[in-house]
């Protein structure tokens, strides 16, 4: 159902894939809900055409705390696109957020909606910049040449940071009391509790079949650091 209807570029070449592990690892965060994973299904088939989904999360408001949902994943298969349908899902996992009395929810969405609350630039580090301009994702750019740009974007053997090697389960409290410690800067941002720290930064403490994120820490003596 993702993989065929869900956010893709508008040549329609290019669509996210997700492994069935990085969609537990997503849609299971500590305190899910169950019924806050919506679908719609044909019923002759039992085909998955529609769904979207919402999980517990703590957000801090400057010094206010709130229980909200965050959305996801809302998809509509594309035969279906124009049936107002999506109004339908987000008016039902609303319904059952409120069940919870949970009365608040984020989202992000690729268009500038009303009252937006935040903006977000991402910026990507091309990793293997041929394969990606072999499959159209990234083009060549008109004063260089393909050596050139598998030259500029190589990474070295080894890293210049000293210290530098993978979160383990050990390093959850410190990563967690410098992810508290750092966002206080901020006015809003998600409340962590070490459990979300393990689930969202140490691969959901590797109880998932792939790998789905790698998180890295500094060792300075017997400190970790960001």
């Amino acid at each position: 159902m993702l993989s065929h209807h869900y956010v893709e570029d508008n040549e329609a070449m290019f669509r996210f894939n997700y492994s069935a592990s990085f969609l537990h690892w997503a849609l299971k965060a500590p305190g899910w809900l169950k019924n806050w994973h919506v679908g719609v299904r044909v019923t002759s088939t039992k085909k998955l055409v529609a769904f979207i989904s919402g999980i517990p999360v703590t957000l801090r408001v400057r010094e206010h705390l709130l229980r909200c949902s965050e959305i996801n994943f809302l998809c509509i298969h594309k035969k279906l696109r124009g049936k107002r349908l999506a109004p339908v899902l987000i008016k039902e996992v609303t319904r059952r957020c409120n069940l919870e009395s949970v009365w608040n929810a984020i989202y992000t969405v690729g268009v500038v909606l009303p009252r937006p609350i935040s903006t977000c630039r991402y910026f990507h580090r091309s990793l293997d910049w041929l394969k990606l301009y072999e499959t159209g994702f990234s083009p060549l750019p008109a004063a260089s040449t393909k050596a050139k740009q598998v030259t500029k974007y190589a990474l070295p053997a080894n890293t210049s940071t000293k210290g530098l090697r993978e979160m383990e389960a050990k390093d959850v409290d410190a990563v967690h009391d410098l992810f508290t410690r750092y966002m206080e800067r901020f006015e809003i941002v998600p409340k962590f509790t070490a459990e979300e720290v393990e689930h969202w930064l140490l691969n959901g403490g590797s109880k998932y079949d792939g790998r789905i994120v790698w998180t890295y820490v500094v060792e300075v003596g017997l400190s970790v650091a960001y």
